[in-house]
């Protein structure tokens, strides 16, 4: 009896080290750690909008990391579902272990991964350059994926966006680097569209903007929406993109028909947009404020050229201030040389109708319009938006 008593014995110790073998598990280079915790939380963002967020995401878990940086999770995340989880780290000082960092990619504090139910996870980091450093080994094909989009994010940051977290910018700069953003963000909707993988795609989707602000990618998001409406119409998270990305949510998209606004006109009158349309070949919806630095130069060096060349053609400006005060708003207008064109403001400064009837939050912005207020584009500035007036007119 006693002999088969241990091979069962050796079977069941087998397979008790087996279910405690862990799930997730790595070492962290501790070199340069001083300032940070020796512990690694797991956090789960249980919705779409929660991903790559403080304070928002349940901490579902913690690991001490020991003298050789090692750690490992032993207890098995309880989801029957593919689900993105986030392993963060966090400074000494910081009292909360969902805070997460998006300031500087290459030292974030959290990295997301995917984790699948069985699987085994191992990797590998400098915890004080926790996110650019992150290393899966033998990824899944979702997980390589992730990585992926982590390199191409770094790559993309360090081209366009590295100097303007390394100091303060000047406001004349605005527009370039609203165009670096620009440029940034349609490398990660670019990623987004070129995967078939759900839950990397909307992590791109929320690395666009982990605040959640779609305005100057109104267009390319929306389609992003249709996609994996298309494609996953019952995930959740895709449901509450769906909803976050809504027509409804985002400004007038391009193809689509601006409503007829009604302006207060400088001259005191009030006239409808479909009014100042009568007759034109292009209308140019320009808005702007007297204390935008970025929309002055415009004024001074964009608009009163166009002005000056297809003025005559039937190319007409309306210019709605975000003002409150008349003065600064009529200084401003003479002295850009903007008197050439029409002018309007509900002197309500920047919240007033026309920006809750275009969804608007953010200026300079404008809208180039057809004869029956179609827009043909928007958001053109400098020698974009000189080439698409030429080459429109041209016509």
């Amino acid at each position: 009896m006693k002999y088969v008593l241990k091979p069962l014995l050796l079977i069941a110790l087998l397979l008790q080290s087996c279910s405690e073998e862990p799930w997730l598990s790595g070492t962290l280079d501790m070199s340069n750690g001083n300032e940070w915790k020796p512990v690694v939380y797991v956090v789960h963002p249980q919705k779409f909008n929660d991903v790559a967020q403080s304070f928002v995401g349940v901490v579902l878990d913690s690991a001490t990391v020991d003298e050789n940086g090692y750690f490992e999770f032993k207890e098995s995340p309880n989801f029957q579902e593919p689900v993105l989880l986030e392993v963060v780290v966090q400074r000494k000082e910081e009292k909360y272990p969902n805070r997460l960092i998006n300031g500087n990619h290459i030292s974030d504090n959290y990295f997301p991964l995917i984790y699948v139910q069985g699987a085994k996870i191992e990797v590998n980091a400098d915890i004080a350059s926790f996110q650019s450093s992150f290393f899966i080994e033998k990824p899944s094909p979702e997980n390589e994926a992730i990585l992926r989009l982590r390199d191409e994010r770094l790559t993309v940051f360090d081209k366009y966006l590295k100097e303007s977290v390394s100091g303060q910018q000047a406001d004349e700069d605005l527009l370039e680097r609203e165009n670096n953003l620009h440029a940034y963000q349609e490398e990660l909707i670019n990623f987004a569209d070129s995967t078939s993988q759900l839950l990397p795609a909307l992590l791109a989707l929320r690395w666009v903007s982990p605040e959640g602000d779609y305005e100057r990618i109104a267009e390319q998001v929306y389609q992003q929406s249709k996609k994996w409406n298309r494609l996953y119409p019952e995930h959740p998270w895709v449901k509450e993109f769906v909803s976050v990305v809504d027509k409804g949510n985002l400004p007038v998209l391009i193809g689509d028909t601006i409503p007829d606004l009604k302006f207060p006109m400088k001259s005191g009158k009030e006239i409808s947009l479909k009014e100042i349309m009568k007759g034109q070949k292009l209308v140019l919806l320009d808005v702007w404020a007297s204390w935008c630095a970025p929309c002055r130069i415009e004024n001074r060096n964009v608009l009163v050229p166009l002005w000056e060349k297809y003025g005559p053609e039937n190319f007409q400006i309306v210019a709605y201030g975000l003002e409150s005060s008349e003065k600064a708003w009529n200084n401003a207008i003479e002295k850009d040389g903007a008197y050439r064109w029409l002018h309007a403001s509900h002197l309500e400064g920047d919240q007033n109708p026309l920006m809750e009837d275009l969804r608007l939050k953010t200026i300079p912005a404008n809208f180039l319009l057809d004869p029956e207020g179609k827009v043909l584009a928007k958001n053109l500035h400098g020698q974009d938006l000189i080439d698409f007036v030429d080459g429109y007119m041209s016509r």
